[in-house]
């Protein structure tokens, strides 16, 4: 029985960043907005709040930094694809890449070091339920913070009409903008939001996953969650599932380790590029994209002109 609850109480742990990154490209697709750049703002959160954290030993400091940061970063991509209309794809990639190389750079003076972290905090009665309690009710504030935002998002996604704008603009852009919905500026605003949602999950790696900064910790975690975001059919309460069931695959692996059953670690690097191949070919299908119940305009530039 502990050993499951281990396993569990891992699993959640480990997923937790998947999940930031997964609910936060959710509201950028819901929007049209193709975002291949998770990889580089999880990295922002995760330099920039553990930055902080060391300099200052804020942890609430941090995770806003590190939610700012993550959110300038989105807001290259927004331009360059809503108002510049450059390729989705081409656009994510460069701020894959620009995100990692500023977090290298950034952080050479900080390899090594540690800083304040987020601890486990019991909560009462709850954490005492076996399995359950100690699975989720024993854990850091950032998971606690997860559990809340997933209900909020898919109630703001689902019962509100700003969720239905949302998804509105992701299908059907041209019938939004005819309703007098500027089509630019929600495009811009969920791109950015999401990005910085994303970047909190970098945020948890270095702020209560470890305490320590290492450089490209993310260790392909960002192309992982693009991949997420299909398993979910870009719902945030499946968002839940994939990324505690990824969560899941990799502490039993580390587990698995332990007891002398090893996988080649190239063959595990290989996972993340491979589902990124795989999303890229999903998402140029048109037929593919209807069946998997993705937004219909995911990845088209939108112009008022061409609708006219």
């Amino acid at each position: 029985m502990d050993f499951i609850t281990e396993i569990l109480k891992a699993a959640v742990r480990s997923g937790t960043p998947l999940l930031y990154a997964t609910l936060g490209e959710i509201l950028t697709e819901r929007s049209g907005v193709l975002n291949l750049g998770l990889e580089g703002l999880m990295l922002m959160g995760a330099i920039s709040g553990f930055a902080v954290s060391y300099m200052t030993g804020n942890l609430f400091l941090a995770l806003i930094v590190a939610f700012v940061m993550g959110g300038l970063l989105a807001f290259v991509h927004a331009f360059f694809t809503v108002t510049l209309k450059v390729n989705q794809v081409v656009s994510g990639l460069a701020v894959a890449m620009l995100g990692s190389g500023i977090s290298g750079f950034w952080g050479r003076g900080f390899v090594g070091k540690t800083a304040k972290q987020f601890y486990p905090i019991k909560i009462p009665v709850l954490s005492n339920i076996p399995i359950i309690g100690p699975t989720f009710f024993n854990q850091d504030i950032m998971v606690y913070m997860s559990y809340i935002l997933i209900p909020i998002f898919g109630f703001w996604l689902y019962k509100t009409k700003y969720g239905l704008i949302l998804r509105a603009v992701g299908e059907k852009p041209g019938a939004a903008d005819a309703r007098g919905i500027n089509v630019s500026f929600v495009r811009y605003f969920y791109t950015i939001f999401g990005g910085a949602i994303v970047a909190l999950g970098g945020a948890y790696l270095s702020l209560a996953y470890t305490s320590m900064w290492i450089e490209n910790m993310t260790a392909g975690r960002g192309w992982i969650a693009v991949a997420l975001v299909i398993f979910a059919t870009w719902d945030p309460y499946k968002a839940l599932i994939g990324a505690y069931l990824f969560g899941g695959i990799a502490s039993l692996q580390l587990r698995m380790q332990a007891w002398g059953v090893t996988i080649p670690s190239h063959i595990m690097m290989m996972f993340p590029y491979i589902a990124t191949l795989v999303i890229l070919a999903m998402t140029s299908s048109e037929k593919l994209k209807m069946k998997l119940g993705a937004p219909t305009a995911l990845g088209d530039p939108y112009s008022r002109e061409e609708r006219n």
